[in-house]
């Protein structure tokens, strides 16, 4: 750089440039605040009401005279010019895989523009994939190199500016990030360092030599794999694909879109003559259970010798827009299991499932043990290890109140089936539900990679991982609105009031006997987390409900159900420790008689 000036610039005069944002949560929220996508969900709603009293009263002319045909008149226009408009474009992003929320669709623009420009500042300053103090000091006490740092800053700026959310957003923690790098460029320090690890006592745990030394290494990390952005870096690291062991799809396993994997033991693995059967949420990829290796339940469950099949619901288009929780809670699996049965003949079977496809196979296996005690047969299926499976949906102890208050105030379901109900429900929707009821999960998740980001390995072991986090699948339409109305609103377990389908037909569409599972001797394990707000510890209660209930809490003795409660979050399984110490358990579970 030319024209030295002895004076270097600083973080503050750097980082005064950018300014206080949408990205600085000056408010103080728990949370992401999308609040222009409310704004404009609320007006579209009112809209679509505003249609449909329109509608009404053009069908009731006795009743309102000549304003009927004026009402049905602008009912037409607004169809025509506004919630006709609407439709389509939510069906056509749906369709694309895009997000239909225009304002969400822009911040996930600013997310990767502004990750390209933290990856061309930071190779600014990389010299052979090393982050070079020298260059940083050349660029900071230089007139041209100065102007180049406030040019940037500016851009920074606009960006954030640009911004359609508040809170403990993704940008934020992006903007953390910058500020690291700000102090890394000046070597000075700021008020509230980023990453700066604590005392017990709230004091900062690192000299500024040790925080530098560690923020050049996690910049470096960063920069090599340009990983600024979360998702697109996860995107072009897996290369669209996830998973880890190989399986074959089962010959005529395919109902819709539904398939049934089968994971064939290793090599010189030696059988122990029993089979596994994961059911998987019908909201996000089944690779949840085989992740990586040492993070794959399917991995574990070979090492004890278990064959293991593994429901994959795969990508739901418009020929499932109108099978409800019947076709997933019975037909998939009466055919899935039948299938299995035919093909490992007198094996035991047991169940495993994760979140709310524990909460569709605990009814299930209640119908199943109904339907044998009505032909007079043995329960054939009579072990469950379900995990962060809620079953409880109530405003108290369950913990749901707040997602449930969320639904009431927000939720409809009529607008739901307008907008998707030719195309299903896309993941966007239902992650901007979850966003609501996870306090700052946007935040810590960015924060958590990205501080963790200069451990060696770190970043290639998150990429798995994030890869699911972000690429949900839909959730098809009438299932849906089912799953709401009859699980978080009508709390379907509980009540007794969740049907299903029978061969039986004195069992046909009636209400679920879940104490059937009690009489039919079925057992259930139930491991749960103190730290999940999507499947509560309140919620997760069925091994104290039904089946072989008894004081099994932690460990104990074979002929009882189990509970295990840990200080654990909802996607546990992630965690290699978390999930080894799982297996263990859950191994035990299954062995034990």
């Amino acid at each position: 750089m030319k024209k030295a000036s002895a004076e270097r610039i600083s973080p503050r005069e750097l980082l005064s440039l950018v300014g206080t944002t949408p990205a600085d949560n000056v408010e103080g929220y728990k949370f992401a605040v999308p609040w222009k996508s409310k704004l404009a969900g609320g007006q579209v709603r009112s809209l679509f009401l505003y249609r449909e009293i329109l509608k009404t009263m053009a069908g009731q002319p006795s009743l309102f005279g000549p304003f009927a045909a004026i009402a049905g008149w602008q009912a037409s226009l607004i169809e025509s010019t506004l919630t006709g408009p609407i439709k389509t474009q939510a069906r056509i992003a749906t369709r694309a895989g895009r997000n239909p929320d225009a304002f969400a669709e822009m911040n996930s623009w600013i997310y990767q523009t502004y990750a390209r420009l933290l990856y061309n500042l930071c190779g600014c300053f990389m010299r052979n994939g090393k982050f070079d103090p020298r260059v940083a000091l050349a660029v900071s006490t230089s007139e041209e190199g100065k102007q180049l740092l406030r040019n940037c800053m500016r851009e920074f700026r606009w960006l954030e500016l640009s911004y359609n959310s508040r809170g403990l957003t993704r940008l934020k923690a992006m903007k953390d990030l910058l500020k690291s790098l700000v102090v890394l460029i000046t070597e000075q320090p700021i008020d509230d360092m980023p990453f700066m690890k604590k005392n017990p006592d709230g004091s900062d745990g690192m000299s500024l030599g040790a925080w530098l030394e560690e923020g050049r290494a996690r910049i470096e990390a960063l920069w090599k794999y340009n990983a600024f952005d979360i998702r697109e870096f996860a995107d072009r690291f897996m290369g669209g694909k996830i998973g880890y062991l190989p399986y074959e799809v089962i010959k005529g396993s395919r109902l819709h879109s539904v398939t049934l994997r089968h994971y064939p033991l290793p090599k010189g693995q030696e059988p122990n003559g029993k089979v596994v059967y994961l059911a998987t949420p019908m909201i996000n990829k089944p690779e949840i259970f085989d992740l990586a290796q040492g993070k794959s339940v399917v991995e574990g469950m070979h090492r004890e010798g278990y064959e293991v099949y593994m429901v994959d619901h795969g990508d739901p288009g418009p020929g499932e827009t109108e099978l409800g929780l019947d076709f997933y809670g019975k037909t998939v699996p009466d055919a899935y299991l039948d299938i299995i049965q035919k093909r490992h003949p007198g094996s035991a079977i047991y169940i495993m499932a994760y979140c709310m496809a524990g909460t569709l196979m605990l009814p299930y296996l209640a119908r199943r043990a109904e339907e044998c005690m009505a032909r007079g047969e043995p329960m054939d299926i009579w072990k469950i290890a379900v995990m962060a499976t809620p079953v409880k949906f109530d405003d108290g102890e369950s913990g749901h109140g707040p997602m449930r208050k969320l639904i009431r105030e927000q939720y409809d379901p009529l607008l739901m089936k307008e907008l998707y109900g030719e195309v299903n429900v896309p993941p966007f929707l239902i992650e901007a539900g979850m966003n609501e009821i996870q306090p700052g999960v946007q935040y810590n998740v960015s924060m958590g990679f990205y501080g963790r980001a200069y451990w060696p390995g770190a970043i290639e072991d998150s990429a798995p991982f994030l890869y699911w986090l972000t690429h949900g699948t839909k959730f098809p339409a009438r299932a849906h609105r089912e799953w709401i109305s009859r699980f978080f609103l009508g709390n379907a377990l509980i009540e007794g009031t969740y049907c299903l389908p029978s061969s039986v037909p004195a069992l046909d569409g009636k209400p679920v006997r879940m104490g059937a599972l009690d009489e039919a001797g079925v057992l259930i394990f139930c491991y749960r987390g103190t730290r999940d707000p999507i499947a509560p510890t309140g919620s997760c209660t069925s091994c104290e409900l039904w089946g072989e209930v008894g004081k099994n809490i932690g460990v104990s003795r074979g002929g009882l159900n189990r509970l295990i409660e840990k200080n654990v979050g909802h996607i546990f399984v992630v965690s290699k420790v978390l999930l080894t110490e799982y297996l263990a358990l859950v191994n035990d579970f299954f062995k034990s008689h």
